[in-house]
Formats: structure tokens, sequence, C-alpha cells
């Protein structure tokens, strides 16, 4: 094992602002002493943005700037140092991060990186597919839309224009497409386009949309999509990507200007780069989220991987990254105390999907929530996460109350 030996204040380097690296940067802003430990967190933007609200971005249904918040608004300068740049090697062996314009050593390292969407080997996905994974890719989204619906005008014949394909629905596809369609009669209205000739299209390999959900929730939402205009294709695989449109399983060919995929989160491939080992670049990490081999790099958010009692995987969520976030900082607190470290135990409280304004569905506190009910308990579990962020004014400048 890789352990560690200091003799000067400790070197703590966080690789990633998301919400499993802003969490433990703020954990370990509490809990630490002034001068306890160096802390360095770096990050490609000097934000931290909501990745569980990016589908309202992408479908233009919200502004990005209500999506995001200054790095530097959150932390105390005082004891946490934020470095805005790109990470563009890891050297577990040398204890060093190679960033675009410097290098920073280190003596615990957080991979907190996020992770990348996963194209399952499909042809054309790449090159051809948008994607929401941040909020440039959702304004190239939005804009993209609009864009074709203005092409519409000048070539009427293509019907193509204003038919969006989404794949996947799970609940970043299933959030957007209900979004986007709550959005469709203000384009229609914005670009003059009768909105029969509109159509979004969600397609899923999976038999069911939100595969393990509740499934009598998983038909009301699907009831409640199906009336705002959405087309479901379940059990239809993609089979490759055009610049025309998609193929589907059996060969046939949907053509459409837009194709949004939002199939699957695979872990980062600088983490595979450097050595450590991984599974579609997750790390299987140990109870205290520690990287195999290596007392001193935990790995935490969409990079990693833990375990249910079953044996299953648990999805990477906002929830599971925040709670990995605070158990990360109290471990490395502890590391650096000499002090015993803390299993992370996932608590699970609750799954919930909207499905547009004033629609959603979710289980918590061992109960099914449907409509209005869920919307409001998805608005109060986001102004939860600002308070916790930021703290009341955080909640005031950015929460949605309406």
């Amino acid at each position: 094992m890789d352990g560690v030996e200091m003799n000067s204040i400790p070197k703590i380097v966080i690789l990633g602002a998301g919400y499993s690296g802003i969490m433990t940067a703020l954990r370990l802003q509490k809990e630490l002493n002034y001068n306890e430990a160096d802390v360095t967190l770096v990050n490609k933007h000097d934000y931290h943005y909501f990745t569980t609200q990016l589908h309202m971005t992408a479908a233009g249904t919200d502004n990005p700037e209500n999506n995001r918040v200054s790095i530097l608004k959150l932390i105390d300068e005082f004891k946490i140092d934020f470095v805005k740049s790109t990470v563009v090697q890891i050297r577990p062996q040398d204890r060093k991060v190679i960033l675009e314009d410097g290098t920073l050593s280190y003596d615990y390292l957080v991979i907190a990186l996020g992770g990348e969407s996963e194209t399952f080997g499909i042809p054309g996905l790449a090159e051809y597919a948008l994607t929401i994974r941040s909020i440039n890719s959702t304004r190239l989204i939005r804009e993209h839309i609009e864009y074709q619906f203005a092409r519409f005008k000048r070539e009427p014949h293509r019907t193509d224009l204003l038919t969006i394909v989404v794949g996947g629905a799970g609940f970043t596809g299933i959030e957007f497409v209900g979004e986007l369609a709550d959005r469709v009669p203000e384009l229609c209205r914005q670009f003059d386009v009768d909105p029969s000739l509109v159509k979004i299209i969600n397609i899923e390999a999976a038999p069911t949309v939100l595969p393990g959900f509740d499934p009598e929730l998983v038909e009301y939402g699907m009831r409640v999509l199906e009336r705002k205009g959405v087309t479901f294709r379940i059990g239809t695989p993609i089979r490759e990507c055009t610049p025309d449109g998609v193929v589907v399983g059996d060969g046939e060919e949907i053509k459409a200007a837009t194709v949004i995929w939002t199939g699957g989160v695979r872990g980062n491939r600088l983490i595979e780069e450097a050595g450590i080992e991984t599974a579609r670049g997750r790390v299987k990490v140990d109870e205290y989220l520690r990287a195999p081999g290596y007392d001193n790099i935990f790995v935490v958010g969409d990079c990693s991987l833990v375990f249910n009692d079953e044996g299953k995987p648990y999805p990477p969520t906002a929830q599971i990254a925040v709670q990995q976030g605070v158990n990360c900082a109290q471990n490395l607190v502890a590391c650096i105390r000499n002090q015993a470290l803390k299993p992370f135990r996932y608590q699970h409280k609750g799954t919930l999907a909207s499905l547009g304004k004033g629609e959603a569905i979710g289980v918590a506190f061992g109960r099914k929530y449907r409509g209005r009910t869920a919307a409001w308990m998805k608005k109060a579990n986001d102004l939860r996460y600002l308070f916790v962020l930021g703290g009341i004014m955080l909640v005031l400048r950015k929460g949605r109350f309406i």
C-alpha cells in the first residue's frame, strides 16, 4: 500500500468541484484548523453547477446563470486554495497532478473529476449526438434546437428539423423530455410553427423507462409525458447515429436533426491512464472510498463504484456524491490526525424525478408521491442542497420558489 509519511503540513489536492468535490472541500474547510493542512481545489471552471438541473437549461426553461454559483463565493480562501485549470495527467507514483499550466504535488489526493458520456460503442453517437453534461453543453442544445425551428421556416419540407430524438429513458432523459415538451408551445409561437409537426421521441433499449423504478409511478409518468406530446419507443436499441438521425434495432431509420444522448455515464479516462484499477473508468473503492492499492487516494462521485448489500453498484447520483464528499472529508481529517477512518455507508433518502412544470414522481419516506406534491418535494430538495452548500443567502439568491 502507498502510505503517507509527512514532516510538514500535509498537502491535500481535490480534483473537480462537482457535488462530491465541492462537498469534500467545504467539509474540510469546516473541520480543519488553520494551517492544519494545505488544501487545493482544482476545477476547469470557476463555478460549481447543479447537474440535477441541467435538463432545464438544455430545454430552455431556465437560465444557465440560475444553475451555477461562483466557487470563490463558497470557499474560505484562507483555508482552501482554488486553482482554475484542466487536469492533464495524474501520476500516483510521483504523487503529482499535471495541469495544463503547471504541476501540483500532494500527500492526499481526492479524485472527483466527474463522469463522461458512455456510448456503449454505438457508431456515430460521439460524433453526431449532443449530451447533457455541462453548462456549455446545455447552451449548445438549447441554441441548436432553436436554430432548427428557425431553419424550418426556410425549409418547410424538412419535418426532420422539428424531430428531436432523446436516447435513453433514465432520469436525465425523462426529466429532459418533460421540460422540452413544456418548451415546445413557446418555440412554436416564437418561430410561427404548427405544434402538430413537432415530434419528441424518447428511445430506450430496456423494456421500461426509468429501469428499476417503481412500475406504478413509471406508468403514471409515461401517461403525463405522452399527454404532453412525447412518443416512447421502449425496448428499442439505437444501433447507429448518423448525420440524418438514428437507426434503431430492426434497421428502421428515424430522421431527426436533433439527437440527444442521455443513455449512460462512465468514469473519467484520466483515472485509467493513471494506472488505477477501474471498471468502465470507475474505481471500485474500499469501504473508506480509497482506490485499490493507495492509502492516500480517495475517489468519489461518478468516478467511484460503491456496492449495496446485494452486490449491485449504486447508480451515480448527486445524493450519493454529496454523502461521499462528507465522508471523504471526515476521513482526510482522520488521516491527518492519526485517527480511525469511518466506513462509508450510503443513506438512501428517496428518489424524485421531474416530469416538467408542476409534475413529478418519487419515492421518499417509504411512500410514493406523484403530481404536484412530488414536484414540490423535488423543489424542496433542491433548496435544501443550496442551504447545505451556501446557507440561507445562497437559497435566497439561487432558489426557485415559484
